[in-house]
């Protein structure tokens, strides 16, 4: 049996263990296309192959940029990490200067790409860089195909070369580079080994409620995030068939097809679906609406293990059969969990989804630790709301004396690449400073409690954790993002993005004489008013020195594009204070 120490081993294991007719599905045309284990391999040993003809030699590097998860994307992870090389995966969302920067800063000497989009970005600054040639997923007039490379490799006498360079892989080898978009300054090149990330992978397994060859699961997150790639490595693992959804906006329709039993999420996501169902609620009337809201405030109150007694459980069934139900059967109806990653999650949210019989299991990594620190899982009651769980059996959690979350075990990185420097300030000795400050409970629940870097100080001295009264505010269906601000001021004050959609969808219901455009909404005092309801009704939970003072409505979107936010959805907060620079100011006249 194949003994997994390297990263190309998984789809081997699944070869032995397996063999799965639909390992990897993507849909095309409207038409879901399975790919076997076997095929899967077959072609992964075919690029290999024609990567060993163009030249490519260990410790090259290789770029992948794809707009969507899909089944080229692991053929090619496999196809380039059996040789030797590294796999450089790279955001798509980021700019031409910011893919010129990533492959000049790896050296990458061969890159993928999925679409049309990402090869213009990629030509723009391809003569700057040291790219040998680009190849595309989708059939492109201006590029070369990927299969190209099936052609190339097609000859199997070769193939003991590939064993060759298999063979030569050791698990401290490098694996992978995965560049992290900060919030401030040029992204840090991430080094992984196949250590690094199999350690984490085998370690992470036995919290996930994977039914060995029957779960279906659907893939949406970024594979060029850990998190999601470290999934799909585990639903290797585990013989489940991989459904990649073809965008975020087609997943209830994705989902609708191929019912699966389990998938990724972000909070962000999970914020949206939940402000379209209670959205739908609030247009119900008579019983229906009342048993709506019903369903939603016992929801809130959920606690697991029927610690909350008979009477409860046996009102959550009811409102599971009449109300739940439907929620599910908008997810294929045998969606029974969710990973949660990412950023923090609401208990509030956490709540209502357990409610509904949909587990949001939360947890908690870092691209630097592989990513897995904590998970929770439902089974031997290692799950409890507001916490990510507990750490993963091979890692050591530390609660430094300021509060700062460290971390030691085989899943912490290699270093920053090229970085000696930025390296050493992260590490004291084997641990990792994760920059998050966390607390460990009394049953060894890791709870995490903010952004060291993110805490400020007001001029009264008071020191302020923002994460904490953006998530509250976030529970509002009127807020899409907020950041607290008040550095050094005499006040805490928020930037508010509303929630344009559930704001215009309120208008009309409430029947408000407000035109339907940003600039008016932001501008119209009834909005202004309604907004500062939900303020009020947040700053109950803080203290004095802590409540929202002030506030103003940003005309825009927040958005990956427009800079507003990192790729993974973080707040680029100094580039958000520049950009409202006179909103900011305003706030702060007086």
């Amino acid at each position: 049996m194949t003994t997994i120490t390297r990263l190309f081993d998984f789809p081997y294991y699944q070869l032995e263990q397996h063999n799965l007719e639909a390992a990897l599905v993507s849909k095309k045309n409207g038409e879901w296309i399975k790919t076997s284990t076997q095929e899967y391999l077959d072609k992964a040993n075919a690029l290999s192959r024609a990567l060993l003809k163009l030249g490519v030699k260990k410790d090259d590097k290789i770029a992948v940029i794809s707009t969507t998860n899909r089944t080229e994307w692991c053929i090619v992870d496999i196809g380039v990490l059996q040789v030797g090389a590294q796999n450089i995966p790279i955001y798509p969302t980021i700019s031409s200067e910011d893919y010129e920067y990533v492959l000049n800063h790896s050296e990458a000497t061969y890159c993928f790409v999925s679409d049309q989009e990402v090869l213009d970005k990629v030509k723009k600054v391809q003569a700057n860089t040291k790219l040998k040639e680009v190849y595309s997923f989708d059939e492109l007039n201006d590029c070369k195909n990927y299969t190209t490379l099936f052609e190339l490799g097609k000859d199997t006498s070769t193939q003991n070369e590939v064993e060759t360079r298999k063979a030569e892989v050791k698990e401290e080898d490098l694996a992978t580079i995965i560049y992290t978009s900060g919030t401030t300054g040029k992204p840090k090149g991430v080094m992984l080994t196949h250590k690094n990330i199999v350690q984490n992978i085998l370690a992470s397994i036995p919290r996930l409620p994977l039914l060995e060859g029957t779960t279906r699961v659907l893939s949406f997150l970024p594979l060029c995030h850990i998190f999601e790639r470290v999934l799909i490595y585990i639903y290797q693992h585990a013989g489940v068939s991989v459904y990649f959804a073809e965008s975020i906006e087609t997943i209830g329709a994705n989902a609708q097809d191929i019912k699966p039993n389990l998938m990724s999420v972000v909070p962000r996501l999970l914020e949206k679906v939940f402000n379209k169902i209670y959205a739908k609620g609030s247009e119900l009337s008579g019983i229906k609406k009342s048993l709506f809201f019903w369903a939603i405030k016992l929801g809130e109150r959920y606690e697991p293990y029927g610690a909350n007694g008979w009477w409860y459980e046996f009102q959550l069934k009811i409102a599971r059969k009449l109300i739940f139900s439907k929620w599910q059967a908008a997810l294929g109806g045998e969606l029974h969990t969710m990973v949660s990653g990412s950023a923090a999650l609401h208990p509030r949210l956490s709540r209502i989804f357990c409610a509904s019989g949909m587990m949001i299991m939360e947890g908690y990594g870092l691209t630097e630790t592989s990513p897995v620190v904590s998970v929770g899982m439902h089974a031997n009651h290692l799950f409890k709301i507001g916490t990510v769980g507990k750490p993963i059996s091979n890692i050591e959690v530390k609660i430094a004396d300021d509060g700062e979350i460290l971390i030691k075990g085989p899943n912490v990185m290699k270093g920053y690449y090229k970085d000696p420097e930025r390296t050493a300030s992260v590490m004291t000795g084997d641990y990792f400073h994760t920059g998050d400050k966390g607390e460990i409970d009394p049953d060894g629940f890791l709870k995490i409690t903010g952004r060291k870097k993110e805490m400020f100080k007001t001029s009264g001295g008071k020191y302020i954790i923002p994460t904490l009264i953006e998530n509250e505010l976030k529970e509002s269906n009127f807020v899409e993002q907020v950041m607290v601000i008040g550095e050094n001021q005499k006040m805490p004050a928020a930037l508010i993005q509303i929630n344009f959609e559930f704001v215009e969808d309120w208008i009309d219901r409430k029947n408000h004489a407000i035109k339907k455009d940003p600039a008016s909404i932001i501008a119209s005092p009834i909005v202004k008013e309604r907004i500062q309801k939900e303020i009020d009704k947040c700053n109950q939970r803080f203290g004095k020195w802590e409540q929202i003072k002030k506030f103003e409505l940003t005309p825009d979107a927040w958005s990956i594009d427009g800079g507003h936010l990192t790729p993974t959805m973080k707040m680029k907060r100094s580039v958000i204070i520049k950009f409202y620079d006179q909103l900011v100011q305003k706030i702060y006249a007086e």
